[in-house]
Formats: structure tokens, C-alpha cells, sequence
């Protein structure tokens, strides 16, 4: 499972640069004036092939203005998620009443905490860097967030920290069920399990953490991971709505499968679709579940219809299955878990080499790829590397003459021979030159 990294400290010392160094965008806001960043903002960054979630935060100071107590509230929440604290201060000034008051809740925290001085943008000024050990943290990292400087030596040290520790991997299939608030995520726990284990109302946002539920289903044990509801960014308002993002994106990161719930009542919109993007970056398996069925009439008419609404609406991802059930009457609730397991067992799937390099040859010889500047693209071999999902090697000529619709069609080739519904594809062109 991905550890969570939060990064901490009082305002203008860099926080927002040093979190758009680490994810390699701009997606912080940055400003000069203290303060701008109010709001929690998550990524995952990838560093040595380790994945860790990171957290930035708003500046904790001493004020009366009406936003810092709330974001205090919101540094508590996300300290309180984290496995690591990358506490920030500023390299060209002395320590202030700000850095103690976030020292002193840190000490508190019982986390890991690295002290990272920010501004130390030469040799020279590390010299200054010493007199920051008086927060009386062990760890401590010269870094210059506008210029690029000592953050290998930080990702080394960070990622070095996660070898620690690890999880024992349970081998029984988990499934995140995830969706909007309100579409009935929790219900459809209960009607899996048939009885209330999971609180379930009317109000949107009941749910505020993931919680796992065991249950036997044709004498196998499952998990279903119910998740806290996934809104727009701009209309998270409560400290523990922006808590439970993190917490979903957790459950996402630790399942095998995700469900997405979505309300035939209300329909399709477009943040079901992005909530759907969080799963298929992540690799996993998906089932595409439209629940409150018992609210549609001539549901025979209409499950063509969504079929077809579905598939046009998520384009991205046309090899999820559909399944249409309602959590409430328990109808059709039979349907979700052959897909669920379907899903999972081809997210699992390996593919003889022989039999993929003459499904692909065949691929080829009926559809020789395009030309480009005289060159052709030319497939020596492919193979599968990876599995969850599963990943498929291309060793070509020149990986720059793959054009995106060639390499759907061959996709598309791969799908039509091998039966990988449910689960998302991989696709990596590779020169022959290259080692």
C-alpha cells in the first residue's frame, strides 16, 4: 500500500514549489502572498519505482484570520493521515513563534518528521543550515525549491524510509465501491451482505471513512471497501470531506477491482467519468454498476438504452461491463459480483508469448502500420511484462513512428483474442536498439 507524505509549515516558505518540484507540475497555486494555499492538495509521486501519496497544506501561523483555524484543522487532519512529515522552513530567516507553534504539533503527532530548509540556494549557505536542529528533529535536508537543488538526496532518503515496515499482502480479492455521494454506495454494501453493517441515509456525505466489510460469496471470502463520496473539488467545503478524499484514494490504491456507482436517477455526469479515471489510473479492474434501478420503468426498454448511454458517455473505457441492480429491493444485486470476479481474475491474466506474437503478426500482415517520412513502423517481437494490469511490450524499430490509432488498433486486436473484460491494458513501445 502507498505511504502518505505531508508537507507542512508556516506560510511563504515554499511549501506549494518544493509539492510542484516532487509531482513535476504546476498545480499548486503559487503566490508570494502568505496564505493562498487554504485547501489540502493531494498527487502520487513515483521516484526509484517507489509510489507514495503527497499532501500539500496551507501555512500554519499565529492570526486571527478566519481561515487559520481551519487550516490548522485541515494540517491536523492530513498529519493525522501521513506516514511521513516533511516539515518546511525557511533557509534566509531565523526560526519565529510560527515554526514552534508546528514543531510543537508535530512532537505531538508521533510521525516521522524531516525538517527540509528551503531557500538554500548554494554551497555556501548550507553553513546556516545547523541552527535548525534546534526544532529538535534528527532528520534535516538543504533544498532550493526554485532552483531544483537537494531533492534527490530528499527522495532518497524518503523512499529509503518506506522499505520499512511493509505490509503483508492479503491475497483475498478486495473491491472498492466508488462513486459520488449519495448513489447509494453504502446500500449496495448492505444488500451484498444482507443486513445494515454499513450506515446508510438519505444525507449525502454519511460515509466519511473507507471501511472494509468481509463477507462469503459462493463460499469464497471477498472485501468490499466501502468509500467516503467523491465530490468536485470546488464543492468540498467540510475539513472532513477533503480528510476523506485521501482515504478513498487509499482504498482505490489497495483494491483489486472498483465499483463505480452511478444514479439512475440523476444519470451520467461528468464527474462520474473522473471518478472512473481515478481507478484506471490507478490499474484496477472496473464494473460499471447503475443502482436505483427500482426507480425506472420499463426497465427492459431501458437497460438498451443506458447500455447505449453508457458506452457513449464512457468511451475511455468500453470493455467495463454494465450491470443494473437496485441496492434498495435487492434486485438484480446477483448480477455485480460474477463481474466483479470477472474483472478481477483478467486484471490477473498472463498471455503465452507464442500465442500473443501470432495474434499480433496476424494484426500486422492484415494491417501493415502507416508510413511516416518513408519509415514504417516495424514490430520485431512482443511479449508480456506485467500483470495488475496486465502490461504488453512492443520491441519496434522506432517506438516514434507509433501513431496513437495504430497502437488502438492493436489493442483492440489483443481484446478481440483474449478475453480482457473488465480491466485496463497497457501498451509500452520499446526500440530494439535500446537495453
Amino acid at each position: 500500500m502507498k505511504k502518505t507524505v505531508c508537507i507542512i509549515g508556516k506560510p511563504n516558505v515554499g511549501k506549494s514549489t518544493i509539492f510542484n518540484r516532487l509531482i513535476k507540475e504546476k498545480k499548486a497555486i503559487i503566490m508570494d502572498t502568505p496564505g493562498v494555499t487554504r485547501d489540502r492538495i493531494y498527487d502520487s509521486v513515483t521516484y526509484n519505482n517507489k509510489s507514495f501519496f503527497l499532501i500539500d497544506t496551507g501555512g500554519i501561523e499565529i492570526g486571527n484570520e478566519d481561515f487559520n483555524e481551519d487550516i490548522k484543522v485541515q494540517a491536523a487532519l492530513a498529519i493525522d493521515e501521513s506516514d511521513i512529515i516533511l516539515f518546511v522552513v525557511d533557509g534566509k530567516n531565523d526560526l519565529d513563534a510560527n515554526d514552534y507553534l508546528i514543531r510543537d504539533m508535530l512532537i505531538k503527532s508521533k510521525k516521522d518528521v524531516i525538517v527540509v530548509v528551503n531557500k538554500i540556494d548554494n554551497d555556501g549557505r548550507k553553513e546556516n543550515i545547523y541552527g535548525f536542529y534546534e526544532l529538535g528533529f534528527e532528520h534535516l535536508f538543504a533544498v532550493s525549491a526554485e532552483h531544483n537543488l537537494g531533492f534527490k538526496e530528499l527522495l532518497d532518503f524518503v523512499t529509503g524510509k518506506m522499505n520499512e515496515n511493509e505490509e503483508i499482502k492479503d491475497s483475498t480479492l478486495k473491491f472498492a465501491i466508488i462513486g459520488r455521494p449519495n448513489v447509494g454506495k453504502s446500500s449496495l454494501i448492505n444488500a451484498l451482505l444482507n443486513e445494515d453493517r454499513v450506515i446508510v441515509s438519505d444525507v449525502a456525505g454519511t460515509t466519511r471513512d473507507a471501511v472494509d466489510t468481509r463477507f462469503t460469496y459462493e463460499k469464497e471470502e471477498y472485501i468490499a471497501i466501502d468509500t467516503a463520496g467523491m465530490r468536485k473539488k470546488g464543492k468540498i467545503y467540510e475539513n472532513i470531506e477533503k480528510y476523506s478524499l485521501i482515504r478513498s484514494l487509499k482504498a482505490i490504491e489497495r483494491s483489486d477491482v472498483c465499483v463505480l456507482v452511478i444514479d439512475a436517477k440523476e444519470g451520467i455526469i461528468e464527474h462520474d467519468k473522473h471518478i472512473a479515471s481515478y481507478a484506471i489510473e490507478a490499474g484496477k479492474g472496473i464494473v460499471i454498476a447503475v443502482n436505483k434501478w427500482d426507480t425506472v420503468k420499463d426497465t427492459d426498454k431501458a437497460i438498451s438504452l443506458w447500455q447505449e448511454k453508457v458506452r457513449n458517455e464512457f468511451q475511455f473505457i468500453p470493455y467495463a461491463n454494465v450491470v443494473f441492480l437496485s441496492a434498495l429491493n435487492k434486485k438484480r444485486i446477483h448480477t455485480l459480483m460474477p463481474e466483479v470476479i470477472k474483472a478481477f481474475n483478467n486484471n490477473q491474466k498472463e498471455i503465452q508469448t507464442s500465442v500473443l506474437n501470432d495474434v499480433i503478426t496476424e494484426a500486422v500482415t492484415l494491417h501493415p502500420a502507416p508510413s511516416y517520412k518513408g519509415k514504417r513502423l516495424k514490430i520485431y517481437f512482443v511479449s508480456q511484462t506485467a500483470s495488475c494490469p496486465p502490461k504488453f511490450t512492443f520491441n519496434v524499430n522506432n517506438k516514434g513512428l507509433v501513431h496513437f490509432s495504430y497502437e488502438r488498433y492493436l489493442e483492440n486486436k489483443i481484446r478481440e483474442n483474449f478475453d480482457l473484460t473488465g480491466t485496463p491494458i497497457i501498451l509500452q513501445f520499446k526500440n530494439k536498439s535500446d537495453r
